[in-house]
């Protein structure tokens, strides 16, 4: 029975995540049980490929990965896969009508992976589109539900609070993706001599970033706009702690949120700020 298949493939996807990363579990939860199933297989989806390319070093990466983009454009095609993860994932890019631009640029920056490189400010701008924001734009299309002039309007700050996430990460794992993996993100930066002016120009960057995206946040729909925020503030308090480790410690603490603190942002997520607009109406 097909439908059951199905029910498990979410399942598959549900767990992944859940597994993977609490954080975005914890903001799912807050999203409406409507478009939860949708958003766990885009994350189920990119968590996949992110481990090929960062965990799988006895095995044949480059193949894996060409195999699983294989299997995806096979999958959207057939509207069908046998890998559980795959076929949620091709569900939601046929419901929600998700441009397969965007998961050919994810899949891109995925291959980008699989090579020890410094970036430049060129591939680091690519990296960042394919890895981050075009993740941002997969879930806005399912926030909008098919509502092209809503997301035209929130598509800038969809890329925006993906690029801040991810550079968050970046600077949370730099030690890791430094020694152990061989990349260097940040272009025209060397973490051998990491200044406090090289780590406040990041910072600026991701502050201006989140803050062009909460813009767009408090304009979601009801149904994703408190689950979006969740996750919102749940990186800008792992900011935060980021900013609070000098430069020259960077690469040996690994920031993190305490479970206390994250029940705390999980009460402050039920109060999310009004759009501009909508605070203007109400003193009117």
């Amino acid at each position: 029975m097909k439908a059951l298949f199905d029910q498990v493939s979410a399942k598959c996807s549900q767990i992944t995540t859940q597994k993977y990363s609490t954080s975005f579990t914890l903001g799912i939860k807050f999203l409406s049980p409507t478009i939860r199933s949708a958003i766990f297989a885009i994350y189920g989806f990119v968590r996949l490929a992110d481990e090929v390319v960062d965990s799988f070093h006895d095995y044949d990466r480059k193949g894996l990965l060409a195999q699983l983009r294989a299997e995806t454009y096979v999958a959207l095609q057939n509207k069908i896969s046998l890998n559980p993860i795959i076929n949620s994932f091709q569900q939601a890019v046929h419901q929600y009508q998700i441009d397969v631009a965007l998961i050919e640029a994810f899949l891109d920056s995925m291959e980008m992976d699989l090579h020890k490189q410094v970036y430049t400010k060129q591939l680091y701008d690519k990296y960042i589109f394919g890895s981050a924001e075009v993740v941002g734009l997969m879930c806005l299309r399912v926030f909008c539900n098919g509502d092209d002039n809503e997301y035209g309007q929130l598509r800038h700050a969809a890329m925006k609070l993906g690029a801040a996430f991810q550079k968050v990460n970046f600077l949370r794992d730099i030690k890791a993706d430094h020694y152990e993996l061989g990349r260097m993100y940040f272009p025209n930066m060397d973490f051998n001599c990491f200044t406090e002016e090289d780590k406040a120009m990041i910072e600026q960057e991701i502050k201006a970033e989140f803050d062009e995206a909460l813009q767009g946040i408090v304009k979601l729909p009801k149904h994703a706009k408190k689950g979006v925020y969740l996750a919102y503030i749940y990186y800008k308090s792992l900011f935060k702690k980021i900013q609070e480790i000098p430069a020259k410690q960077i690469m040996e603490k690994r920031a993190r949120v305490p479970d206390f603190q994250k029940v705390l942002l999980m009460v402050n997520a039920l109060f999310v700020p009004q759009a501009p607009e909508k605070l203007s109406a109400d003193v009117g």
